[in-house]
Protein backbone atom coordinates (compact mmCIF):
# COMPACT_ATOMS: atom_id res chain seq x y z
CA UNK A 1 0.00 0.00 0.00
CA UNK A 2 3.23 2.28 -0.20
CA UNK A 3 2.50 2.85 -3.43
CA UNK A 4 -1.14 4.48 -2.97
CA UNK A 5 0.10 6.71 0.38
CA UNK A 6 2.82 8.06 -2.42
CA UNK A 7 0.58 8.96 -5.44
CA UNK A 8 -2.28 10.23 -2.79
CA UNK A 9 0.65 12.26 -0.80
CA UNK A 10 3.82 12.69 -2.55
CA UNK A 11 4.45 15.28 -5.29
CA UNK A 12 4.12 13.81 -8.73
CA UNK A 13 2.62 14.40 -11.80
CA UNK A 14 0.21 11.21 -11.52
CA UNK A 15 -0.45 12.94 -7.45
CA UNK A 16 -1.50 15.87 -9.03
CA UNK A 17 -3.59 15.18 -11.88
CA UNK A 18 -4.82 12.21 -9.17
CA UNK A 19 -6.22 15.63 -7.00
CA UNK A 20 -7.45 17.50 -10.05
CA UNK A 21 -9.31 14.41 -10.75
CA UNK A 22 -11.29 13.76 -7.72
CA UNK A 23 -11.77 17.61 -6.64
CA UNK A 24 -13.35 17.77 -10.58
CA UNK A 25 -15.51 14.92 -10.27
CA UNK A 26 -16.82 15.64 -6.60
CA UNK A 27 -17.56 19.11 -7.34
CA UNK A 28 -19.40 18.35 -10.33
CA UNK A 29 -21.50 15.91 -9.50
CA UNK A 30 -22.58 17.81 -5.98
CA UNK A 31 -23.44 20.56 -8.32
CA UNK A 32 -25.94 18.83 -10.07
CA UNK A 33 -27.75 18.47 -6.67
CA UNK A 34 -30.56 21.27 -6.41
CA UNK A 35 -32.41 21.78 -3.40
CA UNK A 36 -35.97 23.35 -3.91
CA UNK A 37 -34.82 23.84 -7.70
CA UNK A 38 -31.87 25.51 -6.57
CA UNK A 39 -28.51 24.34 -7.06
CA UNK A 40 -24.31 26.44 -6.57
CA UNK A 41 -23.85 24.66 -9.98
CA UNK A 42 -19.88 24.60 -10.99
CA UNK A 43 -19.37 26.20 -7.99
CA UNK A 44 -19.14 23.03 -6.03
CA UNK A 45 -15.77 22.77 -7.61
CA UNK A 46 -14.18 25.47 -5.39
CA UNK A 47 -15.70 23.91 -2.17
CA UNK A 48 -14.59 20.51 -3.21
CA UNK A 49 -11.02 22.12 -3.36
CA UNK A 50 -11.16 23.79 -0.26
CA UNK A 51 -12.28 20.80 1.16
CA UNK A 52 -9.09 19.12 0.00
CA UNK A 53 -6.82 21.42 0.93
CA UNK A 54 -8.33 21.32 4.70
CA UNK A 55 -7.73 17.85 4.62
CA UNK A 56 -4.02 18.64 3.77
CA UNK A 57 -3.88 17.89 -0.29
CA UNK A 58 -1.79 19.88 -1.58
CA UNK A 59 -0.22 20.68 -4.76
CA UNK A 60 3.10 22.23 -6.90
CA UNK A 61 2.68 25.69 -6.10
CA UNK A 62 4.10 26.56 -9.83
CA UNK A 63 1.74 23.70 -11.86
CA UNK A 64 -1.35 24.83 -9.66
CA UNK A 65 -0.07 28.74 -10.82
CA UNK A 66 -0.30 27.08 -14.62
CA UNK A 67 -3.72 25.45 -13.96
CA UNK A 68 -5.43 28.63 -12.64
CA UNK A 69 -4.53 30.65 -14.91
CA UNK A 70 -4.28 28.86 -18.05
CA UNK A 71 -7.85 27.68 -17.10
CA UNK A 72 -8.77 31.20 -16.37
CA UNK A 73 -7.82 32.14 -19.76
CA UNK A 74 -9.51 29.56 -21.61
CA UNK A 75 -12.72 30.10 -19.76
CA UNK A 76 -12.59 33.96 -19.70
CA UNK A 77 -11.95 33.82 -23.78
CA UNK A 78 -14.81 30.94 -24.28
CA UNK A 79 -17.27 33.79 -22.77
CA UNK A 80 -15.78 36.08 -25.39
CA UNK A 81 -16.59 34.45 -27.85
CA UNK A 82 -20.05 33.65 -26.76
CA UNK A 83 -21.39 37.27 -26.01
CA UNK A 84 -19.26 38.70 -28.61
CA UNK A 85 -21.29 38.60 -31.54
CA UNK A 86 -24.41 40.53 -29.29
CA UNK A 87 -22.28 42.59 -27.41
CA UNK A 88 -23.00 45.83 -29.48
CA UNK A 89 -26.20 44.83 -30.81
CA UNK A 90 -27.55 44.86 -27.34
CA UNK A 91 -26.95 48.57 -27.14
CA UNK A 92 -30.19 49.27 -29.77
CA UNK A 93 -34.07 49.78 -28.75
CA UNK A 94 -35.15 48.71 -26.11
CA UNK A 95 -31.81 46.75 -24.31
CA UNK A 96 -29.84 50.77 -23.90
CA UNK A 97 -32.56 50.97 -20.92
CA UNK A 98 -32.10 47.63 -19.61
CA UNK A 99 -27.92 47.99 -19.96
CA UNK A 100 -28.22 51.07 -18.48
CA UNK A 101 -30.07 49.59 -15.49
CA UNK A 102 -27.32 46.73 -15.06
CA UNK A 103 -24.44 49.23 -15.04
CA UNK A 104 -26.25 51.11 -11.95
CA UNK A 105 -26.54 47.93 -10.31
CA UNK A 106 -22.70 46.98 -11.00
CA UNK A 107 -22.23 50.99 -10.02
CA UNK A 108 -23.75 50.46 -6.54
CA UNK A 109 -22.02 46.87 -5.81
CA UNK A 110 -18.90 48.55 -6.43
CA UNK A 111 -19.53 51.45 -4.38
CA UNK A 112 -20.76 49.65 -1.45
CA UNK A 113 -17.63 47.76 -1.45
CA UNK A 114 -15.74 50.57 -1.25
CA UNK A 115 -17.51 51.62 1.29
CA UNK A 116 -16.85 48.44 3.24
CA UNK A 117 -13.18 48.75 2.10
CA UNK A 118 -12.75 52.05 3.91
CA UNK A 119 -15.15 51.97 6.77
CA UNK A 120 -15.16 48.28 7.77
CA UNK A 121 -11.63 47.87 8.28
CA UNK A 122 -10.96 45.60 5.47
CA UNK A 123 -8.34 45.31 2.91
CA UNK A 124 -9.72 46.29 -0.62
CA UNK A 125 -8.28 42.77 -2.05
CA UNK A 126 -10.88 41.17 0.43
CA UNK A 127 -13.69 43.28 -0.70
CA UNK A 128 -13.51 42.83 -4.04
CA UNK A 129 -12.98 38.71 -3.37
CA UNK A 130 -16.12 38.99 -1.07
CA UNK A 131 -17.78 40.89 -4.00
CA UNK A 132 -16.75 38.70 -6.49
CA UNK A 133 -18.67 35.86 -4.40
CA UNK A 134 -22.16 38.27 -3.63
CA UNK A 135 -22.94 38.55 -7.50
CA UNK A 136 -21.63 35.22 -7.87
CA UNK A 137 -19.25 36.67 -10.56
CA UNK A 138 -16.00 33.73 -11.05
CA UNK A 139 -14.07 35.65 -13.95
CA UNK A 140 -14.33 39.29 -11.61
CA UNK A 141 -12.79 36.65 -9.39
CA UNK A 142 -9.95 35.71 -11.68
CA UNK A 143 -9.16 39.16 -12.25
CA UNK A 144 -8.73 40.08 -9.15
CA UNK A 145 -6.12 37.61 -8.09
CA UNK A 146 -4.24 38.52 -11.71
CA UNK A 147 -4.48 42.07 -10.46
CA UNK A 148 -3.05 41.45 -7.01
CA UNK A 149 -0.10 39.91 -8.39
CA UNK A 150 0.85 42.93 -10.67
CA UNK A 151 0.03 44.67 -7.14
CA UNK A 152 2.60 42.77 -5.36
CA UNK A 153 4.81 42.14 -7.80
CA UNK A 154 5.23 45.92 -7.73
CA UNK A 155 4.96 46.56 -3.82
CA UNK A 156 5.58 43.31 -2.13
CA UNK A 157 3.62 42.95 1.49
CA UNK A 158 4.17 41.20 4.19
CA UNK A 159 -0.59 40.34 4.42
CA UNK A 160 -1.28 38.92 1.44
CA UNK A 161 -5.32 39.02 0.83
CA UNK A 162 -7.37 36.00 0.99
CA UNK A 163 -9.42 36.92 -2.48
CA UNK A 164 -11.07 33.20 -3.01
CA UNK A 165 -11.83 32.67 0.60
CA UNK A 166 -13.94 36.15 0.45
CA UNK A 167 -15.13 34.92 -2.69
CA UNK A 168 -16.58 31.19 -0.68
CA UNK A 169 -18.10 32.60 2.03
CA UNK A 170 -20.12 35.30 0.65
CA UNK A 171 -21.11 32.84 -2.47
CA UNK A 172 -23.97 30.57 -1.12
CA UNK A 173 -25.77 33.98 0.15
CA UNK A 174 -25.29 35.80 -3.45
CA UNK A 175 -26.97 32.89 -4.87
CA UNK A 176 -30.01 32.67 -2.35
CA UNK A 177 -29.99 36.31 -2.04
CA UNK A 178 -30.88 36.74 -5.76
CA UNK A 179 -33.82 34.55 -5.30
CA UNK A 180 -34.64 36.07 -2.37
CA UNK A 181 -35.17 39.30 -3.95
CA UNK A 182 -36.90 38.24 -6.58
CA UNK A 183 -39.60 36.84 -3.95
CA UNK A 184 -39.69 40.27 -2.12
CA UNK A 185 -40.15 41.86 -5.55
CA UNK A 186 -43.47 39.21 -6.44
CA UNK A 187 -44.95 39.81 -3.18
CA UNK A 188 -44.55 43.61 -3.28
CA UNK A 189 -45.91 43.60 -7.33
CA UNK A 190 -48.28 40.77 -7.29
CA UNK A 191 -51.14 42.98 -8.18
CA UNK A 192 -49.53 43.84 -11.01
CA UNK A 193 -47.90 40.75 -12.10
CA UNK A 194 -51.33 39.84 -12.05
CA UNK A 195 -52.33 42.10 -14.95
CA UNK A 196 -48.48 41.37 -16.65
CA UNK A 197 -49.67 37.99 -17.00
CA UNK A 198 -53.00 38.43 -18.69
CA UNK A 199 -51.28 40.89 -20.90
CA UNK A 200 -48.62 38.27 -21.85
CA UNK A 201 -50.87 35.74 -23.03
CA UNK A 202 -52.21 37.85 -25.27
CA UNK A 203 -49.62 39.89 -27.03
CA UNK A 204 -46.28 37.65 -28.42
CA UNK A 205 -44.30 40.16 -29.94
CA UNK A 206 -41.90 37.84 -30.52
CA UNK A 207 -44.36 35.50 -31.81
CA UNK A 208 -45.51 37.63 -34.62
CA UNK A 209 -42.48 38.66 -35.81
CA UNK A 210 -41.41 35.12 -37.51
CA UNK A 211 -41.82 34.92 -40.93
CA UNK A 212 -44.33 32.82 -42.44
CA UNK A 213 -44.95 31.70 -46.14
CA UNK A 214 -48.72 31.79 -47.26
CA UNK A 215 -50.32 31.64 -51.24
CA UNK A 216 -52.66 34.50 -51.62
CA UNK A 217 -54.64 34.88 -55.04
CA UNK A 218 -53.43 38.68 -57.08
CA UNK A 219 -57.45 40.65 -56.97
CA UNK A 220 -56.28 44.06 -56.39
CA UNK A 221 -56.66 45.90 -59.57
CA UNK A 222 -53.55 48.11 -58.32
CA UNK A 223 -51.32 45.29 -58.81
CA UNK A 224 -52.38 44.27 -61.96
CA UNK A 225 -49.90 44.31 -64.43
CA UNK A 226 -47.00 45.33 -62.12
CA UNK A 227 -43.56 44.06 -61.53
CA UNK A 228 -43.04 42.28 -58.34
CA UNK A 229 -40.12 45.15 -57.46
CA UNK A 230 -43.59 47.85 -57.84
CA UNK A 231 -46.21 45.82 -56.33
CA UNK A 232 -43.61 45.35 -53.01
CA UNK A 233 -43.20 48.94 -52.74
CA UNK A 234 -46.85 49.27 -53.09
CA UNK A 235 -47.72 46.52 -50.25
CA UNK A 236 -45.32 48.32 -48.37
CA UNK A 237 -45.33 45.75 -45.84
CA UNK A 238 -41.37 43.92 -45.90
CA UNK A 239 -42.16 40.49 -47.94
CA UNK A 240 -40.96 37.95 -50.22
CA UNK A 241 -42.37 36.65 -53.58
CA UNK A 242 -40.73 33.65 -53.92
CA UNK A 243 -42.98 31.56 -56.34
CA UNK A 244 -45.90 32.81 -58.65
CA UNK A 245 -48.08 30.70 -60.57
CA UNK A 246 -49.56 31.79 -64.15
CA UNK A 247 -51.76 29.81 -66.21
CA UNK A 248 -50.95 26.71 -64.27
CA UNK A 249 -47.55 27.21 -64.35
CA UNK A 250 -45.50 27.33 -61.22
CA UNK A 251 -42.15 29.19 -61.60
CA UNK A 252 -40.22 31.48 -59.11
CA UNK A 253 -39.81 35.17 -59.50
CA UNK A 254 -37.80 37.95 -59.37
CA UNK A 255 -38.27 41.93 -59.32
CA UNK A 256 -38.80 41.76 -63.41
CA UNK A 257 -41.56 39.53 -62.99
CA UNK A 258 -44.89 40.73 -63.80
CA UNK A 259 -48.17 40.10 -61.67
CA UNK A 260 -51.83 39.49 -63.25
CA UNK A 261 -55.04 39.39 -62.29
CA UNK A 262 -55.55 35.91 -60.37
CA UNK A 263 -51.72 34.98 -60.58
CA UNK A 264 -51.13 32.79 -57.45
CA UNK A 265 -48.21 34.07 -54.99
CA UNK A 266 -46.18 32.41 -52.37
CA UNK A 267 -45.30 35.29 -50.04
CA UNK A 268 -43.22 34.97 -46.89
CA UNK A 269 -44.45 37.76 -44.47
CA UNK A 270 -44.02 38.08 -40.80
CA UNK A 271 -47.19 36.90 -39.04
CA UNK A 272 -48.12 40.43 -37.27
CA UNK A 273 -48.71 41.93 -41.34
CA UNK A 274 -50.75 38.74 -42.56
CA UNK A 275 -53.85 40.13 -42.33
CA UNK A 276 -52.54 43.66 -43.67
CA UNK A 277 -51.21 41.52 -46.46
CA UNK A 278 -54.06 39.78 -47.51
CA UNK A 279 -56.11 42.42 -47.97
CA UNK A 280 -53.70 44.46 -50.21
CA UNK A 281 -53.20 41.36 -52.44
CA UNK A 282 -56.63 39.88 -52.20
CA UNK A 283 -57.61 36.47 -50.65
CA UNK A 284 -55.86 33.58 -49.61
CA UNK A 285 -55.16 30.20 -52.35
CA UNK A 286 -56.36 27.12 -51.48
CA UNK A 287 -53.59 25.87 -53.45
CA UNK A 288 -50.50 25.37 -51.80
CA UNK A 289 -47.71 26.06 -54.43
CA UNK A 290 -44.79 24.34 -52.41
CA UNK A 291 -47.07 21.12 -52.58
CA UNK A 292 -47.19 21.39 -56.00
CA UNK A 293 -44.67 19.08 -57.83
CA UNK A 294 -42.30 21.00 -60.51
CA UNK A 295 -38.62 21.96 -61.04
CA UNK A 296 -38.96 24.55 -57.84
CA UNK A 297 -37.82 23.36 -54.87
CA UNK A 298 -37.03 24.91 -50.65
CA UNK A 299 -33.91 23.83 -49.33
CA UNK A 300 -31.64 25.14 -46.37
CA UNK A 301 -27.82 25.78 -47.16
CA UNK A 302 -26.01 26.53 -44.57
CA UNK A 303 -22.63 28.93 -44.68
CA UNK A 304 -19.32 26.96 -43.89
CA UNK A 305 -16.77 29.28 -46.84
CA UNK A 306 -15.07 31.65 -44.81
CA UNK A 307 -14.89 34.14 -48.13
CA UNK A 308 -18.60 34.88 -47.89
CA UNK A 309 -18.60 35.67 -43.90
CA UNK A 310 -19.10 39.41 -43.13
CA UNK A 311 -20.59 40.13 -46.97
CA UNK A 312 -24.13 41.30 -47.28
CA UNK A 313 -26.37 38.95 -48.80
CA UNK A 314 -27.53 41.40 -51.72
CA UNK A 315 -23.98 41.64 -52.92
CA UNK A 316 -23.62 37.77 -53.56
CA UNK A 317 -26.65 38.11 -56.55
CA UNK A 318 -28.16 34.82 -55.76
CA UNK A 319 -31.08 35.97 -57.43
CA UNK A 320 -29.82 37.06 -60.58
CA UNK A 321 -27.24 34.21 -60.57
CA UNK A 322 -28.82 30.86 -59.80
CA UNK A 323 -32.62 32.14 -59.89
CA UNK A 324 -32.71 31.78 -56.06
CA UNK A 325 -35.52 33.45 -53.73
CA UNK A 326 -33.84 33.86 -50.09
CA UNK A 327 -37.21 34.09 -47.88
CA UNK A 328 -35.03 33.27 -44.57
CA UNK A 329 -32.25 33.23 -41.98
CA UNK A 330 -32.12 31.29 -39.16
CA UNK A 331 -29.03 31.75 -36.77
CA UNK A 332 -28.10 30.55 -33.53
CA UNK A 333 -32.04 29.27 -33.36
CA UNK A 334 -33.46 32.64 -34.08
CA UNK A 335 -35.30 32.98 -37.45
CA UNK A 336 -35.97 36.38 -39.55
CA UNK A 337 -36.62 37.69 -42.82
CA UNK A 338 -34.10 37.69 -45.27
CA UNK A 339 -32.64 41.11 -46.59
CA UNK A 340 -29.79 42.18 -48.88
CA UNK A 341 -28.31 44.15 -46.11
CA UNK A 342 -27.58 41.25 -43.69
CA UNK A 343 -23.77 40.47 -43.52
CA UNK A 344 -23.70 36.81 -43.14
CA UNK A 345 -22.05 34.90 -40.19
CA UNK A 346 -20.67 31.39 -40.34
CA UNK A 347 -23.32 28.85 -39.50
CA UNK A 348 -26.10 30.59 -40.94
CA UNK A 349 -29.10 28.65 -42.44
CA UNK A 350 -30.81 30.26 -45.20
CA UNK A 351 -33.81 28.92 -46.77
CA UNK A 352 -34.26 29.56 -50.54
CA UNK A 353 -36.38 28.76 -53.36
CA UNK A 354 -35.30 27.61 -57.09
CA UNK A 355 -34.53 24.85 -59.01
CA UNK A 356 -31.79 21.75 -58.53
CA UNK A 357 -29.12 23.25 -60.68
CA UNK A 358 -29.61 26.75 -59.17
CA UNK A 359 -29.37 25.33 -55.86
CA UNK A 360 -26.62 23.33 -55.73
CA UNK A 361 -24.43 26.09 -57.27
CA UNK A 362 -25.54 28.07 -54.66
CA UNK A 363 -24.75 25.57 -52.34
CA UNK A 364 -21.56 24.97 -53.59
CA UNK A 365 -20.30 28.69 -53.72
CA UNK A 366 -21.66 29.04 -49.80
CA UNK A 367 -19.78 25.99 -48.22
CA UNK A 368 -23.25 23.99 -46.67
CA UNK A 369 -20.72 21.31 -45.49
CA UNK A 370 -21.98 20.54 -42.09
CA UNK A 371 -18.91 18.61 -41.20
CA UNK A 372 -17.18 22.07 -41.99
CA UNK A 373 -19.17 23.52 -38.54
CA UNK A 374 -18.28 20.50 -36.39
CA UNK A 375 -14.45 20.91 -36.97
CA UNK A 376 -13.15 23.47 -34.24
CA UNK A 377 -11.07 26.57 -35.58
CA UNK A 378 -8.05 25.95 -33.14
CA UNK A 379 -5.59 28.52 -35.22
CA UNK A 380 -7.77 31.02 -34.81
CA UNK A 381 -8.53 30.39 -31.34
CA UNK A 382 -4.67 30.28 -30.15
CA UNK A 383 -4.05 33.67 -32.27
CA UNK A 384 -7.03 35.07 -30.51
CA UNK A 385 -5.35 34.08 -27.01
CA UNK A 386 -1.85 35.16 -28.00
CA UNK A 387 -3.45 38.32 -28.85
CA UNK A 388 -5.08 38.68 -25.58
CA UNK A 389 -2.26 38.02 -23.60
CA UNK A 390 -0.53 40.84 -25.46
CA UNK A 391 -2.92 43.42 -25.36
CA UNK A 392 -3.47 42.03 -21.57
CA UNK A 393 0.31 42.85 -20.87
CA UNK A 394 0.70 46.45 -22.61
CA UNK A 395 1.15 48.80 -19.57
CA UNK A 396 -1.37 51.58 -19.88
CA UNK A 397 0.11 54.95 -18.05
CA UNK A 398 -2.98 56.86 -16.23
CA UNK A 399 -2.38 60.29 -14.81
CA UNK A 400 -3.01 60.61 -11.09
CA UNK A 401 -2.41 56.61 -10.43
CA UNK A 402 0.96 55.95 -8.87
CA UNK A 403 1.57 52.43 -11.45
CA UNK A 404 0.51 51.41 -14.80
CA UNK A 405 -2.66 49.51 -15.23
CA UNK A 406 -2.34 46.31 -16.97
CA UNK A 407 -5.95 44.81 -18.35
CA UNK A 408 -4.34 41.38 -17.38
CA UNK A 409 -5.24 37.45 -18.69
CA UNK A 410 -8.52 38.17 -18.01
CA UNK A 411 -9.51 41.39 -19.43
CA UNK A 412 -7.29 41.18 -22.66
CA UNK A 413 -8.32 37.84 -23.29
CA UNK A 414 -12.13 38.91 -22.70
CA UNK A 415 -11.57 42.14 -25.30
CA UNK A 416 -10.18 40.18 -28.44
CA UNK A 417 -12.61 37.78 -28.10
CA UNK A 418 -14.76 39.94 -28.10
CA UNK A 419 -13.69 42.10 -30.98
CA UNK A 420 -12.71 38.86 -33.07
CA UNK A 421 -16.32 37.23 -32.80
CA UNK A 422 -17.75 40.02 -34.46
CA UNK A 423 -14.82 41.25 -36.66
CA UNK A 424 -12.22 38.58 -37.12
CA UNK A 425 -13.50 37.63 -39.98
CA UNK A 426 -12.21 40.71 -41.59
CA UNK A 427 -8.37 39.52 -40.58
CA UNK A 428 -9.24 35.88 -41.78
CA UNK A 429 -9.82 34.88 -38.48
CA UNK A 430 -13.21 33.12 -38.28
CA UNK A 431 -14.08 32.63 -34.27
CA UNK A 432 -16.95 30.19 -34.71
CA UNK A 433 -17.59 27.38 -32.51
CA UNK A 434 -20.57 25.37 -32.44
CA UNK A 435 -22.18 25.59 -28.63
CA UNK A 436 -21.25 22.06 -27.47
CA UNK A 437 -17.48 23.15 -28.45
CA UNK A 438 -17.49 26.41 -26.72
CA UNK A 439 -19.48 24.75 -23.80
CA UNK A 440 -16.72 21.91 -23.16
CA UNK A 441 -13.75 24.47 -23.73
CA UNK A 442 -15.69 27.10 -21.05
CA UNK A 443 -16.14 24.00 -18.43
CA UNK A 444 -12.62 22.48 -18.84
CA UNK A 445 -11.66 26.32 -18.20
CA UNK A 446 -13.77 27.25 -14.95
CA UNK A 447 -13.31 23.88 -13.23
CA UNK A 448 -9.14 24.13 -13.48
CA UNK A 449 -9.80 27.65 -12.06
CA UNK A 450 -12.24 26.91 -9.49
CA UNK A 451 -10.16 23.55 -8.40
CA UNK A 452 -7.07 25.27 -8.52
CA UNK A 453 -7.89 28.29 -5.82
CA UNK A 454 -10.04 25.91 -3.77
CA UNK A 455 -6.48 23.66 -3.17
CA UNK A 456 -4.83 26.96 -2.73
CA UNK A 457 -6.75 28.36 -0.18
CA UNK A 458 -8.22 24.90 1.70
CA UNK A 459 -5.59 25.07 4.64
CA UNK A 460 -6.87 28.56 6.32
CA UNK A 461 -10.54 28.30 4.91
CA UNK A 462 -12.29 26.89 7.75
CA UNK A 463 -10.30 29.24 10.19
CA UNK A 464 -11.41 31.58 8.71
CA UNK A 465 -14.62 31.38 8.59
CA UNK A 466 -14.62 29.99 12.72
CA UNK A 467 -12.05 32.14 14.04
CA UNK A 468 -11.34 34.89 12.12
CA UNK A 469 -13.93 37.68 10.31
CA UNK A 470 -15.72 34.96 8.21
CA UNK A 471 -19.09 35.50 9.65
CA UNK A 472 -18.17 39.34 9.66
CA UNK A 473 -17.48 38.59 5.52
CA UNK A 474 -20.75 36.86 5.15
CA UNK A 475 -22.45 39.95 6.35
CA UNK A 476 -20.87 42.00 4.18
CA UNK A 477 -21.37 39.59 1.43
CA UNK A 478 -24.81 39.51 2.08
CA UNK A 479 -25.32 43.44 2.32
CA UNK A 480 -23.56 43.75 -1.41
CA UNK A 481 -25.86 41.19 -2.77
CA UNK A 482 -29.10 42.18 -1.90
CA UNK A 483 -29.36 46.42 -1.31
CA UNK A 484 -28.10 46.96 -5.16
CA UNK A 485 -30.75 44.37 -6.51
CA UNK A 486 -33.52 45.38 -4.37
CA UNK A 487 -32.71 49.26 -5.46
CA UNK A 488 -32.96 48.84 -8.89
CA UNK A 489 -35.45 45.99 -9.29
CA UNK A 490 -37.57 48.52 -7.77
CA UNK A 491 -36.67 51.49 -9.89
CA UNK A 492 -37.19 49.10 -13.41
CA UNK A 493 -40.29 48.19 -11.75
CA UNK A 494 -41.72 51.73 -10.28
CA UNK A 495 -40.19 54.62 -13.03
CA UNK A 496 -39.34 52.55 -15.72
CA UNK A 497 -42.39 50.07 -15.93
CA UNK A 498 -40.54 47.24 -16.67
CA UNK A 499 -42.74 44.02 -16.27
CA UNK A 500 -41.70 41.78 -13.53
CA UNK A 501 -40.21 39.15 -15.52
CA UNK A 502 -37.85 41.62 -17.09
CA UNK A 503 -36.60 42.64 -13.67
CA UNK A 504 -35.71 38.98 -12.69
CA UNK A 505 -34.23 38.61 -15.82
CA UNK A 506 -32.42 42.09 -14.91
CA UNK A 507 -31.32 40.98 -11.15
CA UNK A 508 -30.16 37.32 -12.89
CA UNK A 509 -28.01 39.24 -15.97
CA UNK A 510 -26.71 42.11 -13.50
CA UNK A 511 -25.28 39.16 -11.35
CA UNK A 512 -24.41 36.78 -14.27
CA UNK A 513 -26.05 34.30 -12.07
CA UNK A 514 -27.15 31.38 -14.08
CA UNK A 515 -29.35 29.53 -11.29
CA UNK A 516 -31.32 32.54 -10.37
CA UNK A 517 -32.22 33.05 -14.21
CA UNK A 518 -33.11 29.36 -13.95
CA UNK A 519 -35.22 30.13 -10.77
CA UNK A 520 -36.64 33.19 -12.86
CA UNK A 521 -37.64 31.14 -15.74
CA UNK A 522 -39.15 28.72 -13.90
CA UNK A 523 -41.64 31.01 -12.11
CA UNK A 524 -42.36 33.35 -15.31
CA UNK A 525 -43.89 30.70 -17.77
CA UNK A 526 -42.00 32.69 -20.62
CA UNK A 527 -38.35 33.56 -21.95
CA UNK A 528 -39.00 37.50 -21.45
CA UNK A 529 -36.25 36.51 -17.94
CA UNK A 530 -34.04 34.93 -20.39
CA UNK A 531 -34.10 37.80 -23.06
CA UNK A 532 -33.61 40.49 -20.55
CA UNK A 533 -30.47 38.30 -19.28
CA UNK A 534 -29.22 37.90 -22.84
CA UNK A 535 -29.38 41.47 -23.57
CA UNK A 536 -27.45 42.59 -20.50
CA UNK A 537 -25.11 39.56 -19.91
CA UNK A 538 -21.91 40.91 -22.30
CA UNK A 539 -21.71 44.22 -20.92
CA UNK A 540 -22.28 43.39 -17.45
CA UNK A 541 -19.99 40.74 -17.77
CA UNK A 542 -17.27 42.82 -18.98
CA UNK A 543 -17.82 45.21 -16.27
CA UNK A 544 -17.43 42.88 -13.65
CA UNK A 545 -13.95 42.01 -15.27
CA UNK A 546 -12.47 45.32 -15.73
CA UNK A 547 -14.23 46.27 -12.50
CA UNK A 548 -12.41 44.05 -10.33
CA UNK A 549 -9.47 44.65 -11.52
CA UNK A 550 -9.31 48.68 -11.19
CA UNK A 551 -10.59 48.19 -7.84
CA UNK A 552 -7.51 46.72 -6.50
CA UNK A 553 -4.84 48.27 -8.97
CA UNK A 554 -6.57 51.54 -7.41
CA UNK A 555 -6.49 51.15 -4.21
CA UNK A 556 -4.22 48.65 -3.46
Amino acid sequence: MEWFCDLLWKDSIAHTILIYSIVIAVGVALGKIRVYGISLGITWVLFAGILAGHLGFAINHDVLDFAREFGLILFIFSIGLQVGPGFFSSFKKGGLTLNLLAICVVVLHITITLLIHFFGNISIGNAVGIMSGAVTNTPGLGAAQEALKQVQAAHPVSVIPQISLGYAVAYPFGVLGIILTMLILKRLFRKEIDKENDLTRNNKQDEKKQPSPINLVVKNPQLFGKKIKDAVSVIGCEIVITRIMHDKQVSPTDADTVIQEGDILMVVVQKACIDEVIKLIGGLSEIDLSSLPGRLLSRIIIVTRNKVVGKKLGSLRLRNLYGLNITRINRAGVEFMASPDISLQLGDRLTVVGDEAGISSAAARLGNHMKRLEEPNIVPIFIGILLGIVLGSIPFAIPGIPMPIRLGLAGGPLIVAILLSKFGYKFRLVMYTTHSANLMLREIGIVLFLASVGINSGSSFIKTLTSGDGMLWIAYGAMITFFPIMIMGMIAKQFFKKSFHEVCGLLAGSTTDPPALAFANSIAGNDAPAVTYSTIYPLVMFLRIIGAQLLILLFS
